[in-house]
């Protein structure tokens, strides 16, 4: 095997796995088809997962899965590809995506306070088992990973050229769009810790995870094509 054809190998490897990753985080939408009897515009998707919900198992199980597949394809990205110091940086913030969001799955959620007062109550009493508390935590580093991730490459693309598909309109409007989702998100986690509503925290949470998914796939196809 050729060097040209051993790493168009290795870049559909790890291609592959980020596209796989993307659809297991993803699993989410099934909530359309779900009677899940929680409200996509206020409840967290990581609600979806918790421990007393009749599709915990599931949702828990595609996290593990898109968590593993993400870290496999970040570190198999840290050994392959061409790096630069921000692409490693890139590559390094997905790998933390993906485990942290594996992690996360293991410590789920043990009710839906969003749905459900009793849950509220013994959260802000913090009564609810410890695993509720590291779930907050988790799902914070994980999107920290993310985020480092979208900016990272994306700076990498315009500054050393690499992968350069990440610069084009495309990329760059889903790379606002995630910041824009995330700001909304913790203003809206703020407002309902304050007692001041939701205001639509599902549907702000909902739309940045979407936004990472789309993202993932748009760097999986851009590895495999060379940007």
């Amino acid at each position: 095997m050729t060097p040209t054809e051993r790493h168009a190998t290795r870049a559909g490897a790890v291609s592959a796995l980020l596209t796989l990753g993307a659809v297991a985080y993803s699993a989410w939408l099934l909530e359309a088809f779900l009677g899940t009897g929680l409200s996509p515009l206020s409840s967290y998707v990581s609600e979806l997962a918790a421990r007393d919900q009749p599709f915990g198992t599931l949702f828990r199980t595609t996290d593990l899965i898109a968590g593993l597949l993400v870290l496999a394809g970040a570190v198999g990205a840290l050994l392959w590809l061409p790096r630069r110091w921000s692409t490693v940086v890139g590559w390094a913030g997905l790998a933390l995506f993906g485990a942290a969001t594996a992690v996360d799955s293991r410590l789920a959620m043990s009710c839906a306070p969003t749905a459900d007062a009793a849950c509220a109550a013994r959260e802000r009493a913090e009564l609810l088992p410890a695993t509720h508390a590291a779930h907050v935590v988790s799902s914070g580093v994980a999107m920290t990973g993310a985020l480092v991730g979208l900016v990272a490459l994306t700076f990498a693309a315009r500054r050393h050229g690499l992968l350069p598909s990440l610069v084009k309109p495309t990329g760059i409007f889903l790379v606002l769009l995630e910041l824009a989702a995330t700001v909304w998100t913790l203003a809206s986690i703020a407002a309902f810790d304050a007692g001041y509503g939701t205001w639509a925290l599902g549907l702000g949470q909902r739309l940045q995870v979407l936004l990472i998914a789309l993202w993932l796939g748009y760097l999986a196809r851009a590895v495999v094509r060379r940007g």
